[in-house]
């Protein structure tokens, strides 16, 4: 299987190892909901833009493959998409989707598949999930979050070699994981010897509350940090808490080079709807 550290390649513009391939590129997904010719063309911008190296995967739904490669002809990309395949067609349509992929390989280069988990994360369905997805892929799989039991399913996710996956927002308050949650989990993942992913509701650096909605969002700033702090015994919660943009990124910014790596390789990366918010406040914090 393909590791983080592969993932995140190093961009053209020597974009620092802690941010590196960080952002993928959910253009198509709520609450963006781009248009595919716009979301392939703004993808193409984005990888030969300045910061081309802080761009990550380009992530679409199984159920738009064929639009997706219909436009990817139009626009006859130099090279192929490096993609993350978001499975919303059920387990079972794995392998179909996996085989179009790879069928058009002069367009596409599947990296990753995505899938939510169901309920109990049942082992045989997670064995499944290693039998569809081809070894040098790698798996995400999403635990549903909420009750005792999620912790633990996000364990079983990693025991089978998935990168477990972390909902932070969404289009209504549950969607919005607690500041104790979040700690939680990278307590287990950090632990783990594995990477996740992060996905929704991560549109800025820092925490913030959006005055339109009143929901209070992480930031993936935040979440880097915490990271760091859940490696080296450091108080996580008060990271993931702070809305001090200065003192976070004063922090990220005086991680060494080994450090960076390391805690890639547990957050490898999140979908954002917006790939010029996340570079704009980077910028505006000094880090790229």
């Amino acid at each position: 299987m393909s590791s983080a550290f592969e993932l995140r390649a190093p961009g053209p513009r020597g974009t620092p190892p802690l941010l590196a391939r960080l952002v993928d590129d959910a253009a198509l997904f709520p609450p963006g909901n781009a248009t595919m010719p716009d979301a392939v063309r703004g993808h193409l911008d984005a990888r030969a833009g300045e910061w081309a190296g802080a761009v990550g995967l380009f992530l679409c739904p199984a159920s738009r493959l064929a639009e997706l490669i219909t436009e990817l002809i139009k626009v006859k990309p130099v090279k192929p998409i490096a993609l993350s395949l978001v499975i919303d067609t059920g387990l079972g349509g794995v392998p179909k989707a996996v085989s179009i992929v790879e069928s058009r390989s002069e367009l596409l280069a599947l990296r990753m598949v995505e899938m939510p988990a169901p309920s109990d994360v049942d082992e045989v369905w997670l064995e499944r999930v290693s039998e569809f997805v081809p070894e040098d892929v790698i798996r995400v799989v999403e635990p549903r979050r909420g009750g005792e039991g999620w912790l633990d399913g996000v364990r079983r996710v990693i025991e089978h070699g998935s990168w477990p996956k972390l909902r932070c927002g969404g289009l209504s308050r549950e969607n919005f994981p607690s500041v104790d949650e979040v700690a939680d989990f990278l307590a287990v993942v950090s632990g783990g010897g594995v990477a996740f992913k992060a996905t929704a509701g991560l549109h800025h650096a820092v925490r913030r509350t959006d005055p339109a909605t009143g929901f209070t969002h992480h930031g993936f700033l935040n979440l880097l940090v915490a990271t760091a702090r859940a490696l080296s015994g450091g108080d996580v919660r008060g990271a993931l808490a702070s809305t001090d943009a200065a003192a976070l990124g004063e922090e990220a910014a005086s991680l060494s080079d080994q450090a960076a790596h390391a805690v890639r390789g547990v957050f490898a990366s999140y979908g954002s709807c917006s790939l010029d918010e996340p570079i704009t406040d980077l910028g505006e914090l000094g880090l790229l």
